[in-house]
């Protein structure tokens, strides 16, 4: 049984083509068999370019996009106190 994977703040920091490799090989092993929930700032639409290896990238956005829900969030943060 695979359990959840949940990458946080996906695109804060460059990644380096291990982290590349890396990526890709967790995401073809989860692949149809269990799920990922990434967060970022970063639009999907710029994480091709963050990830900055054309061959990688189309490998590592197909295996992100072809079965994808996304939840894009809108609003001001749920960090900040509200002032009562």
């Amino acid at each position: 049984m695979h359990r959840l994977l949940i990458l946080d703040d996906f695109g804060l920091k460059a990644i380096d083509a291990d982290a590349r490799l890396a990526l890709l090989d967790i995401l073809e092993d989860r692949y149809g068999n269990s799920s990922v929930i990434i967060t970022s700032q970063l639009p999907v639409e710029a994480w091709y370019n963050f990830i900055d290896e054309p061959t990688l990238a189309d490998a590592i956005m197909d295996r992100l996009t072809a079965s994808a829900h996304r939840l894009p969030l809108q609003g001001k943060s749920m960090r900040k106190k509200k002032n009562l």
